[in-house]
This record gives C-alpha cells, sequence and structure tokens, in this order.
C-alpha cells in the first residue's frame, strides 16, 4: 500500500488513489494493513464515504 502520508490532498474525486485504499468488497481497509496515520485514515475514510455518495466509487461489489 502506498503510504497517505505522501499526499498533500485526500480529494473524493481521485477514484483511482481511493481504490487503493478499499478491498475487494468494497469495505474501507483498516489503519493496521494501509500503514496511515489516524488523522490520514480519518481524510480517507471521509473521501471513500464522499465519493459512494456521488457514485464515484461503489458501495458493495460483487
Amino acid at each position: 500500500m502506498n503510504n497517505a502520508t505522501n499526499l498533500k490532498y485526500i480529494d473524493y474525486k481521485d477514484t483511482e488513489t481511493l481504490k487503493k485504499y478499499i478491498n475487494l468488497h468494497a469495505r474501507i481497509v483498516s489503519k493496521k494493513y494501509t500503514k496511515v496515520s489516524a488523522r490520514n485514515q480519518r481524510k480517507i475514510s471521509e473521501a471513500v464515504k464522499r465519493a459512494r455518495f456521488m457514485g464515484f466509487l461503489p458501495y458493495v461489489s460483487k
């Protein structure tokens, strides 16, 4: 996994980056596996949830 500390801004419209932080079932991967700080994990989580609401990412996958 890429370290999210290298990202300056986590954007909900950047789906390619956000896909790295969700698993095959479209669940958000925990901080334990992503190796990011708690602050960045919250930003990733918020961005994934916004992208789901806007329709950029799926809520569930097959």
